[in-house]
């Protein structure tokens, strides 16, 4: 299977249309309008995200008190002023649209992203002849990266450019194919803007010391499209820095987003080169109404699939090749959160057809508390790990909370229906063997 860059990509202009996805918009300034199955967090202080982060550090505790290898769910944006989040998900956009461009220029639009090779050569002149760079300042640019030495850059190495690059003092400029003038990739941060990051990056820090000492797995929800790329490039840092034994830090990918695909193999293959296992919770996606209506006023391409049977068959090519993964290395773990029942028989059959056995506790599923009782009770009578997803917090929050989950999931009100038939078939089994309370 193969990965594409998304149509706006490959139009011209199409790039830049995408990049308003990832500014900041007035009309969205409170990110819970429009968001039906998923707990939101909205900016007031420094001192409330510290807050946040010690109710999170009491969620570690109670995970790790309650059962073994537990897992506990964070968001960024609780820990972080979300318009941070937003402009780091800009400059990390422009990155990757440079790097775009230029393998358009060299004849490679529309491949798949992993499969695009930049000529070191051909990349050097580009930027000297874009006023970037002059070849030399390249050549030492690349040599301290240890590219130099090679004859192509692929995504990965030029996300490793990005980060070398960001520690020295002349600013990288890029072109803007709009005004055809070089800007500043990064813009500069306030003071107080740049201490509000540091911050934020040790909360994270303080959070996985937690859960690795406690035995607890964390996991980085994903949040608004226009938040994630900052937010997983955070959490692959993280897991850069944690999962080098095992699987601590879980990085969740939304499905029903067109890129899930390309982000999962990406950060799959960072994981391979660099040696660190790979740890993933698969969604479908609970911010769908409020993308798709920023998206129209913001005039961008819908970052959503356009069916939820294609929602589905991106779940499952993400899964699968995970799945592929834990088979060929074993450093790669997976929590299936689904509450659908052709997905959990999807897991359990290429299971069995890879060789992977439950025992293994490298792929684990996960319901919500009180959702779902007729997939999840099998599951661990037939010895797969399975969790239950516990909302905790105000009963003011949480009960909304689970009624749009209810109205979220399609079909819940039959699931449920059947639950009920499939306990009354028991008690009345149980009543005609003489075994109710066995």
């Amino acid at each position: 299977l193969s990965s594409r860059t998304s149509a706006a990509e490959k139009e011209m202009g199409g790039a830049e249309q995408r990049e308003k996805q990832y500014r900041a918009h007035q009309g969205f300034g409170d990110h819970h309008g429009g968001v039906t199955g998923a707990h939101t967090y909205f900016y007031t202080d420094e001192a409330k995200c510290d807050q946040h982060m010690e109710t999170f550090l009491c969620c570690i505790d109670a995970s790790s008190g309650s059962t073994e290898d537990g897992f506990s769910a964070i968001k960024l944006t609780a820990l972080a002023r979300p318009q941070f989040l937003v402009q780091f998900s800009e400059v990390l956009v422009k990155w990757r649209r440079f790097f775009l461009q230029l393998a358009a220029e060299q004849g490679q639009a529309g491949r798949a992203v992993l499969e695009i090779k930049l000529e070191v050569d051909k990349l050097q002149e580009a930027l000297a002849n874009l006023g970037i760079l002059t070849k030399a300042e390249s050549q030492e640019w690349f040599m301290s990266t240890s590219l130099g030495t090679g004859s192509t850059v692929d995504l990965l190495d030029w996300n490793s450019l990005f980060d070398s690059r960001t520690k020295i003092s002349k600013p990288l400029l890029i072109p803007n194919r709009q005004t055809a003038q070089l800007e500043p990739l990064l813009s500069r941060f306030s003071e107080e803007e740049d201490l509000q990051m540091k911050r934020m990056l040790q909360r994270m820090d303080v959070l996985a010391k937690r859960a690795m000492e406690k035995g607890v797995r964390l996991m980085v929800d994903a949040e608004q499209s226009y938040f994630q790329p900052a937010i997983s490039r955070l959490t692959v840092e993280t897991q850069r820095c944690f999962n080098k034994n095992q699987a601590i830090i879980f990085n969740t990918y939304q499905c029903y987003l067109k890129e899930a695909y390309d982000n999962v193999t990406v950060d799959v293959e960072l994981s391979r080169r660099e040696g660190w296992h790979f740890g993933t919770k698969l969604v479908r996606g609970a911010y769908m109404e409020q993308e798709r209506e920023r998206a129209a006023q913001m005039g961008y391409e819908d970052p959503i699939n356009p069916t939820y049977e294609k929602t589905n068959e991106m779940y499952h090519r993400c899964l699968d090749y995970v799945l592929e993964e834990i088979k060929h290395r074993r450093k790669a773990s997976v929590m299936v959160a689904s509450h659908n029942e052709d997905t959990v028989k999807f897991t359990m059959r290429r299971m069995m057809e890879l060789g992977i056995h439950p025992s293994e506790k490298k792929v684990c599923f996960g319901q919500l508390l009180g959702m779902c009782d007729q997939i999840t009770f099998p599951l661990g009578q037939a010895g797969f790990p399975v969790y239950k997803y516990v909302p905790y917090g105000p009963v003011n929050e949480v009960l909304p909370y689970l009624s749009r989950r209810a109205q979220e999931n399609r079909g819940f009100m039959q699931r449920a229906n059947r639950e009920r038939d499939l306990l009354w078939k028991e008690v009345k089994r149980r009543l005609l063997t003489g075994n109710l309370f066995s």
